[in-house]
């Protein structure tokens, strides 16, 4: 695959004037400056050019948010108001149908446009997440050609079997990421322009006893590129096969291990028309995960009783676990009966206790789906589990164990009389209503005070469960900034290059003497932005409740200590933003991802916009 890396000839047969383009001539004259030499004419040389600066701005965090502030505003905010009357007339016409007159006004129209904007942006932000992933083993010019071509496209239509066209103002979701799908595409457009990648292909399926008629040549690699991207992704979903109900049952079976380095066939073969979702179903895909460390994947007996089918994925990395995958869904979690038998394999494995958290919530959450589907009481303890009362439930997939949202929302469960329960009846359910010394939480709105006004001892929500707002105590002071920065390093936890050079910055203070902060955890929808909101407006609002900005060296005192943080989720400093050595106005993110603990950067202007789930920190007014 490596020409095709190096070679765009691909982009310019799909995008003609993609040379001509405003960007690529940009980019082009970018590389004159940096490196001397004339404008290349060469059309190719043009889309390489513009290949290295977009993998410069996707891999580079500072540029990566500018560039996603573009993608929003030309794909998403700009059709704000299409977006709203389009849903006001679709609901407007099935409340007619119900014989309910509804007309949205203005304000109504405006929330609505909101609304669609926040699930927009969300959605398109698991692609550029994904992406700007340099760990995901995708060329920059598959993830450019990628990325362009989802921007037209909407969610996976299972009956039609395609992907329907985007037009401007339109309320469809961007599409889901299929990881084994993506793998299958790139591999199959290289194979129409590299040799050594259509020879690799080849060699598999002779391995795979593929009958020589239907072996893959370039001519077929070739009509495969010219398709459409969205014909070439339903593909790539149709190629994936199923696990059935039946096979999923059976949890008898091995485990076979492929070693790092060697020949990626064997583990590629494994996985095509099994039905996971798997980016390592591309063969490209398994020879680079198969580069950076050893493969240990669980399969059961097909319905001939051979062990085929994959169940389990254990990639290593570094000599360490880097990420477990199941498959459950499409976010690539552990199914119930599959966790024992990965916590059993994890433990046998270097990098075990990251995992050990999200093994013992799996088996737990298990034990209850069970224990619910028999129609025995759950107790408090469990319910404060269920509710994540004391901690947040870890998994292995790339969002939440879709359980724990399914034991929620059963008709049989009431969230507020579940409060009632683990709290027994000891709940405060406003301002106004009576607080003592017997209150053992506040369900309500916030008001200014309120973090002085309530002990620690009483839990606080907005909205329960998904509500509650974190309160802890952290010492800061007494360390220099070499002293953090040392400790930060041997204690394992990953700096990024621009928030170290953040703490280099004569803005980043450290307090002499030691104290002990308040610290105050919320996200952006408790502050009352449901819809998201500026940093400014989080910044104010806070401020209104007797909250204050963090001293800036929270960051590294709080990375320090928070050390069981969940894998994939971010934690954002309230702060005055420091520069970075790119002169953005940045504040410090704590996040957790397959590399361990991180100590980060993020973009944070005045008027930089936060989706309504981003967590902050901010620290109790003295």
């Amino acid at each position: 695959m490596d020409s095709a890396v190096e070679n765009p000839k691909f982009l310019k047969e799909k995008y003609p004037s993609l040379h001509a383009s405003r960007e690529a001539v940009s980019a082009s004259r970018r590389a004159k400056v940096s490196t001397g030499e004339s404008i290349p004419q060469n059309p190719e040389d043009r889309i390489g050019n513009l290949l290295g600066r977009y993998e410069h701005f996707v891999f580079d965090p500072e540029k990566r948010r500018r560039l996603r502030e573009m993608v929003m505003n030309e794909y998403v905010r700009e059709n704000k108001e299409k977006m709203a009357k389009g849903a006001a007339v679709v609901e407007e016409r099935a409340a007619r149908q119900l014989g309910i007159n509804v007309h949205y006004g203005d304000e109504a129209l405006e929330m609505r446009g909101d609304i669609a904007v926040e699930d927009l942006e969300k959605s398109l932000d698991q692609w550029i997440n994904y992406f700007s992933d340099p760990n995901e083993p995708y060329a920059p010019w598959f993830r450019y050609y990628a990325f362009r071509s989802i921007l037209s496209l909407g969610r996976w239509d299972k009956d039609e079997g395609k992907f329907p066209k985007r037009s401007p103002g339109t309320n469809f979701l961007f599409p889901d990421i299929d990881r084994s799908a993506l793998g299958y595409v790139q591999d199959m457009i290289s194979a129409a322009y590299d040799n050594r990648a259509l020879e690799n292909i080849q060699k598999a399926q002779r391995r795979m006893n593929v009958p020589e008629n239907d072996v893959l040549t370039q001519r077929e690699a070739r009509e495969f590129a010219r398709m459409s991207f969205a014909d070439q992704y339903a593909e790539g979903i149709k190629q994936k096969g199923e696990i059935t109900s039946e096979m999923k049952e059976e949890t008898k079976g091995m485990w076979i291990a492929y070693r790092q380095g060697s020949d990626p066939t064997e583990l590629w073969k494994s996985l095509q028309n099994k039905g996971t979702s798997w980016c390592t179903a591309g063969f490209g895909t398994a020879k680079a995960q198969l580069e950076g460390g050893d493969f240990y994947v669980y399969y059961t007996p097909d319905k001939y009783g051979n062990p085929t089918i994959p169940r389990i994925a254990i990639r290593m990395q570094k000599g360490e676990i880097f990420e477990a995958r199941g498959v459950a869904d499409k976010d690539q979690n552990l199914e119930a009966n599959m966790v024992t038998i990965a916590e059993e394999k994890i433990d046998q494995l270097p990098g075990a206790e990251k995992y050990r958290k999200a093994s013992a919530d799996m088996k737990r959450l298990t034990g209850l789906e069970e224990k619910v589907n028999k129609g025995q009481e759950l107790s408090i303890e469990d319910l404060r589990f269920i509710y994540e009362v004391d901690s947040k439930i870890q998994g292995f997939g790339y969002e939440d164990d879709p359980r724990i949202a399914e034991l929620r929302l059963r008709p049989d469960r009431d969230p507020i009389g579940d409060a009632k329960i683990i709290y027994n009846n000891q709940i405060a359910w406003g301002p106004s209503d009576v607080i003592n010394e017997r209150t053992k939480a506040y369900i309500g709105s916030l008001f200014p005070g309120i973090f002085e006004f309530l002990p620690e001892s009483i839990e606080i929500y907005t909205s329960f469960p998904e509500g509650k707002i974190g309160r802890e105590i952290l010492t800061i002071g007494g360390k220099t900034k070499d002293q953090l920065q040392n400790e930060l390093k041997r204690q394992g936890i990953n700096v990024s290059d621009y928030a170290e050079s953040m703490m280099r910055n004569r803005e980043f203070e450290v307090e002499k003497n030691p104290r002990k902060l308040a610290l105050v955890r919320l996200t952006i929808s408790t502050l009352g932005f449901e819809r998201g909101a500026t940093t400014d407006e989080i910044y104010a609002k806070a401020q209104s409740l007797g909250l204050e900005l963090c001293p800036a060296e929270v960051g590294p005192s709080l990375r320090l200590k928070y050390k069981d943080q969940p894998l994939y989720e971010w934690l954002f400093i309230g702060m005055k933003q420091v520069a970075d050595s790119g002169g953005g106005p940045d504040v410090f993110i704590l996040d957790h991802d397959g590399d361990g603990l991180w100590l980060d950067d993020y973009w944070a202007s005045p008027d930089s916009r936060w989706r309504s789930g981003s967590a902050f920190v901010f620290s109790l007014r003295k």
